[in-house]
């Protein structure tokens, strides 16, 4: 007769979902998805959000809108699927709100999720900001802030700029989230830097991750030990100098030190791996990084996983959904808007994600 309890105990426990946080052994998924232009259908005073209104270039009604929160809330299922949990921390961009952010998470497929919102109202024009959703059962914030883009202190040649140019212009804050998971101190920075257009934005990404630099290292005389994220749009590849020189970061683990990040993507775009196409070309706009007491972390502590192949320690998330399967776009991240008409698709972004563990 024990021999059967012990039988159907085993098959019991077989069939148990896997949980995250089983036993002693904990690993959360950490991530970042551009929503791409996630705007209700009223207008918010002093931005220029019309082409998203009812009236509007787009003919953004409530079907649409209803639409596209559907869409994004599917995405953050389907990662939950895919991981068999939640992500325990996501940040977003290109949202108009807190209330499309409400939306979002009241949707049906995530609202079992119970995400918190972080959100701060920024001063770009079009009215797009940055925000963090948690789950407020593994991430505990202690304290935000919205860190305004300026142009100094900065080892950047302004020259060019004029008081007036630079006083004039706007756009993303960064949004500094500090908080503990399972008593370990961590500090989210979730950011959307400059964009390509205009003549003048080679120097605006590396500045914004100067920003950004500046304040984490802040972080760590202050706070030693605290693991850093660094995750955004950074409308720049992991090659390119705002990463490599003035986020400084690494592409393998054992190059970095506590003046470095540690960026899974470097290795992951030139492996060929996109999270976006600009411009005909694949690229990785779409970056989650982590500095030295993430990356080489002391025993027993969250570290970063190996998650794609045991050999790369992000992931561009994408399914066939999210995929134009044919035409001139095949291939490529299936978009909310193509040539000015609404497809009714996702994003022009695929999100990424790391995963920590201890």
């Amino acid at each position: 007769m024990k021999k059967y309890i012990y039988i159907l105990l085993a098959v019991f426990l077989l069939a148990m979902p896997f949980r995250a946080d089983a036993g002693k052994h904990r690993s959360y998924v950490i991530g970042f998805y551009n929503l791409e232009n996630l705007f209700d259908t009223f207008h918010d005073e002093g931005k220029n959000d019309y082409q998203y209104l009812p009236d509007g270039q787009n003919e953004w009604t409530e079907a649409k809108y209803a639409k596209k929160q559907r869409n994004m809330a599917q995405v953050i299922r389907a990662m939950h699927d895919d991981n068999k949990c939640w992500h325990a921390v996501l940040g977003v961009s290109e949202i108009e709100n807190r209330h499309v952010l409400e939306d979002l998470v009241s949707e049906p497929a995530i609202a079992e999720a119970n995400y918190q919102i972080i959100h701060y109202d920024g001063p770009d024009r079009r009215g797009v900001d940055v925000a963090l959703l948690y789950k407020p059962e593994i991430f505990k914030v202690i304290i935000s802030e919205s860190i305004p883009y300026t142009f100094f202190p900065s080892r950047i040649d302004w020259s060019q700029w004029t008081q007036e140019e630079m006083d004039s212009f706007k756009t993303r804050d960064v949004l500094m989230v500090r908080g503990t998971i399972d008593g370990e101190m961590f500090a989210f920075f979730v950011t959307h830097l400059p964009s390509r257009l205009g003549g003048k934005g080679a120097d605006l990404r590396p500045r914004g991750a100067e920003i950004i630099y500046m304040r984490a290292m802040e972080l760590q005389r202050e706070f030693p030990g605290i693991k850093i994220v660094v995750m955004g749009d950074m409308n720049d590849n992991p090659t390119d100098p705002s990463m490599t020189e003035f986020l400084r970061g690494k592409e393998f683990i054992n190059e970095v030190t506590n003046d470095d990040f540690f960026d899974p993507f470097l290795s992951m775009i030139k492996a060929g791996y996109s999270s976006l196409y600009y411009q005909g070309a694949g690229n990785i706009f779409d970056i989650v990084m982590v500095n030295n007491a993430l990356a080489n972390a002391p025993k027993g502590t969250f570290q970063i996983q190996p998650i794609v192949q045991k050999k790369y320690y992000g992931r561009v998330f994408s399914k066939p959904f999210m995929t134009n399967q044919s035409g001139q776009y095949k291939g490529t991240p299936f978009r909310t808007f193509s040539g000015g008409a609404f497809v009714g698709g996702y994003s022009d972004h695929y999100p990424t994600y790391i995963v920590i563990s201890k």
